[in-house]
């Protein structure tokens, strides 16, 4: 029975000051959840929210790369077409001779081919970085002859976005699809697209227009203008008809309007579309500016905006230098071809920063998240080490008093393992 009795106090003794032991080595209080069962159940909480906060950081910082990526492309394609519109106001002249235009045109085509390179580009893992949720196809295709002619490119990709989610709320977005980035773009001023008739034989040429009140024309029941001019005794007018009725827009009856009724014409100054003095009420909360001399008969549209890819823009541009003229009507019309051009590329550039804005947004706050993660998971560390981490001035005096005790233990088992009745005898 002593020797029963002594080694089970020696063992406890010594198991005791072994679980102090391994809480110094091991810097953890909690070594089984039994030592705090209510400490060990959170710190588990703890442990597992943790472990989703450092899978949201990892995909932030996945997310941060491939926008960081697409970013790149898409300043690249901004300084292109800031050049694109370079050359257009540089060719924005007749005087230009045939040599200049065809340099600028083939700067243009190497231009261009730059822009496509960008839109088929990859990523690092090689998917198409503008392909949408089709990421294995190859986005864009088509032959820059047929753009030239009045085509438009082929996108072989879909409208999808790629989604990564990077907290528990937040899924957000890691790819722009080229459709959005490279052809869905308003021609013209945004609202409206200028043309000339083919068979006009004046001089006149038209710009690309401007808004001024874009409820106005949102309200406009008419949106498809044309302005025809009439010169009788060396005066020229014009009428505003509209092409849908074909009635006048100056007086409401049957185009053309008589001559009283129609309007003054002067070169360069603006022409407001809409009603003036006792004509019909209209407005098309816009104005355009011809300039030139404009002969009897000539017409110029004004159509409601369309969408144009950026490739198209370019490829129009091209074939206007390339067409040349060698009449003073061929020169007003490649004037007008080039101010169009001017207008969509500036259409171009606006939409690519549109792009890049909402880019960068996406990575200030993916910035924003992986700060607030850092943070989040700093603190869990803390809780846990609240809860988990040895207080190692304790443990120590622990350690101390657990070796007093199993030496006094063992003393003590000396002590009475040598008593015995027969050293009395």
């Amino acid at each position: 029975m002593i020797f029963d009795a002594g080694a089970t106090g020696i063992s406890r003794q010594t198991s005791a000051l072994l679980k102090v032991q391994q809480q110094l080595s091991s810097g953890r209080r909690i070594l089984t959840p039994g030592d705090d069962p209510v400490a060990s159940a959170r710190a588990l909480e703890v442990s597992q929210a943790n472990d989703v906060v450092t899978q949201f950081s990892k995909n932030q910082e996945t997310a941060m790369g491939i926008l960081g990526q697409e970013e790149v492309h898409l300043a690249h394609a901004e300084d292109l077409l800031q050049r694109v519109h370079e050359l257009a106001i540089q060719a924005g002249s007749t005087s230009l001779t045939a040599t200049a235009r065809k340099a600028i045109s083939t700067e243009l085509r190497g231009t261009y081919d730059q822009l496509l390179g960008i839109a088929n580009s990859k990523d690092g893992a090689g998917n198409h970085v503008f392909g949408g949720f089709m990421s294995e196809t190859i986005p864009f295709g088509g032959s820059i002859d047929s753009l030239m002619a009045g085509g438009e490119i082929d996108y072989q990709g879909d409208e999808g976005q790629r989604t990564l989610q990077v907290s528990s709320s937040r899924y957000i977005e890691i790819s722009d699809s080229g459709i959005d980035v490279f052809r869905r773009i308003p021609s013209g001023n945004g609202y409206f697209v200028t043309n000339y008739e083919a068979a006009n034989t004046g001089t006149a040429t038209i710009n690309a227009g401007s808004i001024s009140d874009p409820a106005a024309w949102r309200a406009s029941a008419v949106q498809d203008v044309e302005v025809r001019f009439s010169v009788n005794a060396g005066v020229t007018t014009y009428d505003l008809v509209d092409t849908g009725s074909g009635n006048s827009l100056l007086t409401g009856g049957a185009a053309p309007a008589p001559l009283a009724s129609q309007r003054s014409y002067q070169s360069g100054q603006l022409i407001q579309l809409k009603s003036q003095g006792a004509e019909p009420a209209f407005d098309l909360g816009g104005s355009v500016s011809i300039t030139g001399n404009a002969a009897s008969g000539d017409k110029f549209t004004i159509e409601p905006s369309s969408s144009q890819s950026v490739f198209a823009s370019v490829a129009k541009l091209i074939g206007a230098l390339e067409a040349g003229g060698t009449t003073p009507a061929a020169d007003a019309r490649y004037i007008s071809d080039v101010r169009a051009g001017i207008s969509n590329i500036a259409q171009s550039i606006e939409n690519v920063v549109r792009v890049r804005a909402q880019v960068g947004t996406r990575m200030n706050e993916i910035d924003a998240l992986q700060t607030m993660s850092g943070d989040m998971s700093v603190q869990y560390q803390q809780s846990l080490s609240e809860l988990q981490d040895v207080d190692y001035s304790k443990a120590i005096t622990e350690l101390t008093r657990r070796q007093a005790e199993l030496e006094a233990a063992q003393q003590s088992f000396l002590r009475v393992s040598q008593l015995s009745l027969f050293n009395f005898l």
